[in-house]
C-alpha cells in the first residue's frame, strides 16, 4: 500500500468523516458531529474492534464502501459486475489516497479478479455539513463487463439508529412519511419507473426512537438521480447495518466495454443532533449554496399564475386576456399558459410532439398574448412536454421509430402518450430546434417542463434497455436549453411531483410538488418536500375553491395560507371568483411578497404535532423575524387546544407578536388572539412556556409574525 496512511479525516465546521484504510477497501469508520483535538482515529478503531463469534468465518468481510463478494461478504455488494458469468468475485486493493480541493477524497483501487478500477469520492462540505460520495468503476479487461449494481458509497447505520424513515406516495399524494422500526433483514425501496416517481422518492433518514423535529439524532442520505433508484437498509444477522443507494439497471442495460467507465450518481448525505428540522436545515443550506446559488443570484421568485385548472384547453385569445387583467390585479407576476396551445391540442389525446402554435386558437401566433401579458407588467410562461408524444400527431406518423418500446410486446400508452427515444441524438436535436425556435420567437421568460408518465417500456433502437442513457440525455437536453437561454427559468414537473431530485435541481429553478392543490392534503405533502428541498423551490398554488383532485371545498384563507409558504402561485378560474375572495387572494399575495425574502431564505422549523394539526416556523438567519404557522385539518379531540411552543428564537431577546394571517379571526368569547397585540415577550417564554392557541375550527390556518423589538 505504500505511502498510503491508516485513516484519513475529513472535517467541516460542525462534522467529521474518518475513512478506515487499513485493510484492502475503504470503510468509513466514523461520520457524525465533529470530533474533538483529543479524538484521533485509532481510538474510534480500537472501539470497534469486534469479536469473531462462533460459527462465523475467521476474517469477517467489513462493510467497506463498497462490499465486496470476494471478501465473503453475505449482504448487498456495493458492486456487482460479472464478464458472461465469469469474473464475478470483486476483492480489490487500495492503490492510491488523494486530498482533493473542495475539501475531498479519492480513493482508487483495483480488483486484479474482474479486471476493474474502483474510485471512490468523499466530500464533506464546509459550511453546511453535507457529505458527498459517489462510486465510478472502469473496465481495465479486455472483454466487455457486465454492469448489474454499483452503488454509491455504503454508508454504515449504528444500532442506536433503530428507525426508518421513508417516502412513499402516489400521484396527487406524493411524499408521504412512512416510519417503520429497523429489523434484521431489508428495507428495500425499488423504483422502476423511469423517472424519480411518485411512490419511491429516493432519499431515507435514520434515526433513533427519541427523535423528534426538536431534537435527538439523525441521518438523512439522498441519491441524486432522476431515474430508476435502488434504496435499501439491511440489518445482518451479525448485529451490522448498512444503508445503500445507487442505480437500478435492467437486465443487460449497462455493460462497459473496455477502457469505459461508469460513475454512480452523487449520494448526498447530512446528519444533526437536532432533531428532522436540523437535519433538513443542513439539507437546505447546501442547497442554496452549492446546487442553485449561481442561478438564483439576484433573480426573485415570482408570484405565478398558471392556466390549467382556470381553462383547461377551453383556450381563447379573449379568456386569457381577460385572465391576464385578473392575474395582474390579484398581484401575479408571471403568466404560465399550460398546456393546449399547440397544434390540435383540444384535449390530451392528440398533438402532443407538434410544437407549433394552434393557429386555429391563434390566429396571429402567440405574439397578442404575451404582448398583453407583459403590458400587465408580467412575464410570459409556457408549458411543454418534450419527451412525450401522441400517436395522434404530426411527429409520430412522420417518426414513428423514434419512441421508446419493448417489441415485440404491443406498445403502451399510459395517458395516450408514448415516451420519445432522447438516447437517439436525431430526436433531441428536433426537441431542442423545437424550444429554441419558441424562445427565439417570444420573449418567454419561463418554462414548465412537463413529463406526465413512466417509462415502462424503456427499449431503445437495438432493443436494450436505456432509462440510464435516457436519464443522461435528458440533463443534456435541459442543459442546452439553459445554455442557449440563460435568462429562461425552467420548471420540473412530472404530472406533480414525480422528478423531483437533487439530480433534476442541478438544471431546473422549481419543482412542481404535486397535482392536488387541496389545502389540506398539500399540507401533509408539502411537509414532506420540505425534509429535504428549500421552500424557494416548492411550487405551491392557490386552487379553486373546490378542489378538482379531491372534490373537497376550502376557503381561501386557508388555501392561501398554505400556498404562501412555497414558490406562490394561482391555479384557478378568477374570472369565477367574487370580489370578496380576489380581495383576500390579492391581500394574501402582498403578505407574500411582503416576507418572501424571509421565506426563501430562511431556516425551517417543523414542529412536533398530532395528527389533526401541522405546525412549522421559519426564522431568519440573524433570528430577527419569523413568520410562524398553526394549521387545524380535522376537528381537535379535546374542547381547547394547548400549547403552541415556538422555536429557533434568540432566548433573551424580546419579540412582538402580531397576527399575519388570516385577515379577520372570529371567536366567540376572548381568546389569545385579543391578547397578545404585539406585545413584547422573550424567546425564552415564547420557546419553553408556549403560546396557547385559540379555539379554531376544522381548516383554519392561523399565521403569526415575530419581530425582535429594538
Amino acid at each position: 500500500m505504500g505511502d498510503i496512511q491508516s485513516f484519513y479525516t475529513l472535517n467541516s465546521e460542525q462534522s467529521s468523516l474518518v475513512i478506515d484504510c487499513r485493510n484492502n477497501a475503504a470503510a468509513i469508520l466514523y461520520w457524525g458531529p465533529r470530533l474533538s483535538e483529543s479524538t484521533n482515529a485509532g481510538m474510534l478503531a480500537a472501539l470497534a474492534t469486534r469479536q469473531r463469534a462462533p460459527a462465523r468465518a475467521e476474517i469477517e468481510a467489513p462493510v467497506s464502501l463498497s462490499p465486496e463478494l470476494g471478501a465473503g461478504f453475505t449482504g448487498s455488494a456495493g458492486i456487482r459486475v460479472h464478464r458472461d458469468g465469469r469474473q464475478w468475485g470483486v476483492y480489490s486493493r487500495i492503490e492510491a489516497v488523494t486530498r482533493e480541493p473542495d475539501n475531498r477524497l479519492r480513493i482508487a483501487s483495483v480488483c486484479d479478479a474482474t479486471r476493474i478500477g474502483i474510485v471512490h469520492w468523499l466530500g464533506l462540505d464546509e459550511a453546511s455539513n453535507v457529505l458527498t460520495a459517489s462510486t465510478e468503476i472502469s473496465n481495465g479487461g479486455d472483454s466487455m463487463l457486465a454492469v448489474d449494481f454499483c452503488g454509491a458509497p455504503t454508508v454504515p447505520v449504528a444500532p442506536h439508529f433503530d428507525r426508518i424513515l421513508g417516502f412513499a406516495g402516489r400521484w396527487s399524494g406524493e411524499f408521504r412519511l412512512q416510519n417503520v422500526e429497523r429489523f434484521t433483514g431489508c428495507y428495500l425501496r425499488e423504483n422502476r419507473a423511469g423517472r424519480t416517481s411518485h411512490d419511491t422518492f429516493p432519499g431515507v433518514v435514520l434515526h433513533t426512537q427519541h427523535t423528534s423535529e426538536s431534537g435527538g439524532a439523525a441521518f438523512a442520505l439522498h441519491l441524486g438521480w432522476s431515474g430508476n433508484h435502488s434504496l435499501r437498509v439491511d440489518e445482518l444477522s451479525d448485529g451490522r447495518s448498512y444503508a445503500q443507494l445507487g442505480e437500478w439497471f435492467y437486465p443487460g442495460e449497462l455493460c462497459l466495454e473496455p477502457g469505459e467507465s461508469y460513475r454512480s450518481p452523487t449520494l448526498y448525505g447530512a446528519h444533526s443532533d437536532e432533531g428532522f428540522s436540523g437535519l433538513s436545515q443542513r439539507l437546505h443550506r447546501y442547497v442554496r449554496q452549492n446546487l442553485t446559488a449561481s442561478r438564483m443570484r439576484g433573480r426573485t421568485k415570482l408570484v405565478h399564475f398558471n392556466t390549467w385548472e382556470a381553462v383547461y384547453f377551453d383556450l381563447s385569445l379573449e379568456t386569457l386576456c381577460r385572465l391576464a387583467d385578473a392575474a395582474a390585479d390579484v398581484g401575479a407576476e408571471r403568466f404560465v399558459l399550460d398546456d393546449g396551445w399547440f397544434r390540435n391540442r383540444r384535449s390530451d389525446e392528440s398533438g402532443l410532439g407538434d410544437w407549433y402554435v394552434d393557429e386555429t386558437v391563434f390566429p396571429d401566433g402567440l405574439q397578442p398574448l404575451v404582448e398583453h401579458v407583459n403590458g400587465r407588467s408580467m412575464d410570459f410562461g409556457l408549458w411543454v412536454e418534450p419527451e412525450m408524444v401522441n400517436a395522434d400527431s404530426d411527429l409520430f406518423r412522420s417518426h414513428p421509430e423514434w419512441v421508446l418500446d419493448a417489441a415485440p410486446a404491443p406498445l403502451l400508452a399510459a395517458r395516450h402518450q408514448f415516451v420519445l427515444d432522447l438516447t437517439r441524438a436525431e430526436v433531441r436535436d428536433h426537441l431542442f430546434e423545437c424550444l429554441d425556435a419558441l424562445l427565439r420567437a417570444f420573449p418567454i421568460r419561463y418554462l414548465k417542463w412537463d413529463m406526465n408518465r413512466d417509462i415502462s417500456q424503456p427499449g431503445g433502437r437495438d432493443g436494450r434497455p436505456v432509462t440510464h442513457l435516457q436519464t443522461l440525455a435528458f440533463y443534456e437536453l435541459l442543459q442546452r436549453v439553459r445554455e442557449a437561454h440563460p435568462e429562461v427559468e425552467i420548471e420540473s414537473c412530472s404530472s406533480g411531483g414525480g422528478r423531483a431530485d437533487f439530480g433534476v435541481l442541478a438544471h431546473v429553478d422549481r419543482i412542481w410538488t404535486s397535482d392536488n392543490n387541496d389545502a389540506l392534503d398539500r399540507l401533509r405533502i408539502q411537509k414532506g418536500f420540505s425534509f429535504f428541498f428549500p421552500a424557494e423551490f416548492m411550487g405551491a398554488h392557490v386552487g379553486p375553491a373546490t378542489c378538482h383532485v379531491s372534490g373537497r371545498h376550502i376557503g381561501m384563507a386557508m388555501r392561501a395560507g398554505v400556498a404562501m409558504f412555497g414558490d406562490m402561485g394561482v391555479e384557478a378560474d378568477l374570472l369565477a371568483m367574487s370580489q370578496a375572495e380576489k380581495d383576500e387572494l390579492t391581500a394574501a399575495v402582498a403578505l407574500h411578497k411582503k416576507h418572501r425574502e424571509l421565506i426563501f431564505d430562511g431556516d425551517l422549523f417543523r414542529l412536533d404535532s398530532e395528527d389533526h394539526e401541522i405546525g412549522f416556523g421559519i426564522v431568519s438567519r440573524d433570528r430577527r423575524q419569523a413568520l410562524f404557522t398553526y394549521a387545524l385539518l380535522d376537528t381537535p379531540p379535546h374542547s381547547a387546544p394547548g400549547r403552541y411552543r415556538f422555536r429557533g428564537l434568540l432566548p433573551d431577546e424580546l419579540y412582538a407578536v402580531t397576527i399575519a394571517w388570516p385577515q379577520e379571526t372570529r371567536s366567540y368569547s376572548t381568546s389569545i388572539l385579543d391578547v397578545i397585540a404585539g406585545a413584547p415577550v422573550s424567546g425564552d417564554a415564547l420557546m419553553e412556556a408556549g403560546m396557547q392557541l385559540p379555539i379554531l375550527p376544522p381548516q383554519s390556518i392561523l399565521i403569526l409574525h415575530l419581530q425582535r423589538a429594538d
